[in-house]
């Protein structure tokens, strides 16, 4: 019995995410007036299974791990070609997390093989061996060519700096998340703390061990990447979320992916000049456009945005519509009113409303409605253009609103929603 815990411990970190159906995807990325633009989106995994955790090796090359005849094996995407090439085809066992080895042409993944052994191992010209044989990495980052940053697993899971030129492995924290990544301009690594119910992320120094809080995570996400600026981005669902530690309060969504065929984003990436960024996400499956499959939606729903609390009534399907009222309360008082009405029109889905004064005074014309026509329905989501409906649990909805602001930009404002 001990040594099946002992397998299950070791497994489970890849045995859990080798579950989805995930894909990884590559944008181009700029920032103009601070605002981040993503742009030629394209798959370039496409490939049935597992793909995931990539890595920048070079300005032009991205490494992931990719699943080929029942196992993952290092992949090798030129970006301004297409081509792919194998790294691996390790025959007894399967290879994840590829990451280059500063100042070296060298490629670092953990293997798991089929017997249950998972150690991480160097790549080299197509030959590997194991970097230690001990410890039972299950994430890693290099800081420098001999200092490696660690998840180690056990219970519980440690944050380990390796120096290998010295055979040192010194444990910095624990309860960790897998989330390791260098700082821009600082000789620090950045991890996510899981001690508290409101995860952390951390600093940590590889050289005095010492570890700062930097900001909270969102709720429940672990994966992140830096922007040269000092910026971070965060993703949760459809959304990317960016914060910059000394700037700002809060986190911000910078871009809502609600055009593409993917949802729940985990790993991102950037290149070293901030011009590619790499996301993982699974693949999406549409619904038919009916009112019965957003039947979620109805409900009585109560939340806070815009500096004060919202409630939002939606009803049940019937007459092939759904109707809603909205309120704001600021200051004990009604900021405006909605009424909303999702109909089915020409096998479709119409979201259309109109605005009132805390009077009850209209701010549309007489017969004018704002409307949002239907991007797609799927199993939690209404994808509305300029509108976002996601169920979040059977008693949570996330509303996501494209708000015009005064010069001439958008801003996505999330209303979080509990059923009353």
């Amino acid at each position: 019995m001990k040594k099946l815990l002992h397998l299950l411990v070791i497994t489970i970190p890849f045995a859990v995410f080798s579950q989805p159906n995930t894909e990884v995807y590559l944008f181009d990325l700029a920032t103009k007036n601070n605002q981040i633009q993503l742009t030629n989106g394209q798959n370039i995994s496409n490939n049935e299974g597992y793909d995931n955790q990539p890595s920048f090796q070079y300005a032009n090359t991205i490494l992931f791990a990719s699943t080929r005849n029942g196992q993952t094996d290092i992949l090798s995407y030129n970006i301004n070609n297409g081509d792919k090439k194998w790294l691996s085809n390790t025959q007894q066992g399967s290879e994840y997390s590829p990451t280059p080895i500063p100042t070296t042409k060298d490629v670092s993944a953990i293997r798991l093989d089929t017997t249950g052994l998972q150690l991480l191992y160097r790549y080299r010209r197509g030959k590997s061996k194991p970097i230690h044989k001990e410890l039972k990495i299950g994430y890693h980052v290099w800081n420098s060519r001999n200092v490696l940053v660690s998840f180690v697993l056990g219970e519980p899971q440690r944050l380990v700096v390796s120096n290998l030129k010295k055979n040192t492995h010194e444990t910095a924290d624990t309860k960790i998340g897998r989330s390791l990544h260098n700082i821009p301009n600082l000789n620090l690594v950045s991890y996510i703390s899981k001690k508290n119910d409101a995860w952390e992320i951390r600093s940590l120094n590889v050289e005095t061990y010492e570890t700062k809080k930097i900001t909270n995570t969102i709720p429940n996400v672990e994966d992140m990447c830096w922007l040269a600026d000092g910026s971070i981005l965060m993703a949760k669902g459809k959304a990317l979320y960016k914060l910059h530690p000394e700037k700002d309060t809060e986190w911000k969504i910078v871009k809502l992916f609600d055009k593409e065929n993917f949802d729940n984003i985990t790993r991102i990436t950037t290149n070293r000049a901030n011009t590619k960024l790499a996301l993982v996400a699974e693949l999406e499956k549409t619904l038919a456009p009916t009112l019965e499959n957003i039947r979620w939606i109805a409900g009585n729903w109560k939340g806070e945005a815009f500096g004060g609390i919202t409630e939002e009534n939606w009803s049940e399907p019937s007459g092939g519509s759904m109707m809603a009222t909205f309120k704001l309360i600021v200051d004990g008082k009604v900021n405006f009113y909605e009424i909303e009405t999702i109909s089915e029109v020409n096998k479709s889905l119409l979201l259309r409303l109109k605005h009132f004064d805390g009077e009850l005074k209209g701010w549309e014309i007489k017969d004018e409605t704002v409307d949002f026509p239907l991007i797609k329905v799927t199993k939690n989501k209404a994808i509305f253009e300029g509108m976002i409906f996601e169920s979040v649990g059977p008693n949570n909805m996330t509303v996501y609103v494209s708000v015009g602001q005064k010069d001439g930009s958008n801003a996505i404002v999330p209303f979080y929603y509990t059923k009353k």
